[in-house]
């Protein structure tokens, strides 16, 4: 008798474990993105109009990916048919990521008046001209990615878009400071807005979702003081009372007075700064993909990968006439190490017009070019980190 309780108690406490144990596996099914890398396709390719391929992002929980065009974003299912875009912006749409929590995609979206802000106007067809508006404006833009249903979308018509001013960046942009001596425009070189990422605190693996938005940095090789990458830290939720539709004729002025953080990453001068910036769970990196900068006392190197797991530490900041100092993040000990700079980082041809982490090893790269008609493409091609200071990422074939 005791032989057969003992027995219908083990099968009763071994039921009770294995349904906890397959609700524990629903619910961390339901938390984490569930897809095998062999359902995937290993390129999604995609042509769009006058201006290159700045960002891409990739929700592979929904079956989307996401471009930015500089003045569209344009969203396709995995094969890399146009499900829908939403065009007219007159500024420069940037770096692209998808926020885990909501699942809405946020951009750098930047108005200025200078060389990059004419350029696109040109390419626009627009005859505005440096004098009809010296104003520079800085937004983090959020999209609503279901709202997003056919080609053609206006930015501003489509209730789609939400934007937060920075008021941080316009401030920084506008200032002038000294460096060697000489007064000089943009404070720290900035150039206005770029990449930007969703990831841990630094210092952490785990934890709340943060979002990090990058400067551009003006590639001028006679300052001492744009050495640094600039990273600006938000919590996204405190952003939310922010938000205002986007307006492209009235910019709006709302947004946080100050960021959560800023941070600084000694790369030596880039040229426009940090183009894409990306975090990997699986290494704990974030990578910042750049175009390379002109300084002869620098490895110029096209990526670099932050050190997630490292705090930033205070310190005096290098190259500057007023001793500032600043909260330094650092490199991974990982590609090619400069022993004259003490840099790490790669000589990788591509990244900078966009780089999407699968958190599994496996990455979205964008190969971006121009076609025979003079169309801009980007095949957005699978690669597999390799971790080798020759080649970081191999394709997947």
């Amino acid at each position: 008798m005791k032989i057969r309780n003992n027995l219908t108690l083990c099968l009763l406490l071994f039921a009770l474990w294995g349904c906890n144990a397959f609700q524990k596996g629903q619910q961390a099914g339901n938390n984490n993105e569930q897809f095998s890398i062999n359902s995937l396709p290993h390129n999604i390719y995609i042509e769009d109009g006058n201006f290159h391929v700045q960002g891409v992002a990739v929700d592979t929980k929904r079956g989307y990916a996401y471009f930015s065009f500089t003045t569209s974003l344009v969203k396709t299912n995995l094969k890399g048919e146009v499900i829908g875009s939403v065009d007219g912006f007159l500024g420069h749409l940037g770096c692209l990521d998808i926020n885990p929590g909501d699942g809405r995609i946020y951009a750098s979206l930047e108005y200025k008046n200078d060389k990059i802000g004419k350029g696109i106007l040109q390419g626009l067809g627009n005859k505005l001209t440096s004098g009809d508006n010296e104003e520079n404006s800085f937004y983090i833009a959020i999209f609503d990615g279901e709202k997003i249903t056919r080609p053609g979308m206006n930015a501003e018509e489509s209730n789609i878009i939400s934007t937060v001013y920075l008021k941080e960046v316009v401030d920084d942009y506008n200032t002038m400071v000294t460096n060697r001596g000489k007064q000089t425009k943009h404070r720290y070189g900035c150039s206005g807005i770029d990449g930007i990422a969703f990831g841990p605190q630094f210092g952490q693996k785990q934890g709340k979702n943060l979002l990090n938005l990058a400067y551009g940095i003006y590639g001028d090789t006679s300052r001492t003081d744009n050495d640094y990458q600039v990273i600006l830290q938000y919590d996204v939720n405190s952003l939310q009372q922010h938000e205002r539709p986007l307006s492209q004729s009235r910019f709006n002025v709302t947004g946080p007075d100050k960021p959560l953080n800023k941070y600084f990453l000694y790369t030596g001068n880039t040229t426009y700064g940090i183009q894409n910036l990306e975090y990997d769970a699986n290494t704990g990196y974030w990578f910042a993909a750049v175009y390379p900068g002109k300084k002869p006392g620098f490895p110029n190197y096209s990526l670099f990968a932050i050190n997630g797991s490292e705090s930033a530490e205070l310190q005096a900041l290098k190259g500057f006439d007023n001793s500032e100092k600043g909260k330094v993040l650092q490199l991974a000990k990982a590609g090619i190490y400069d022993e004259q700079s003490g840099i790490y980082g790669w000589h990788y041809a591509w990244g900078a017009t966009g780089m999407h982490s699968l958190s599994n090893g496996y990455f979205y790269i964008s190969q971006n070019g121009t076609t025979e008609n003079k169309k801009q493409y980007c095949n957005l091609q699978l690669y597999r980190w390799t971790d080798q200071a020759s080649n970081p990422f191999e394709a997947v074939k």
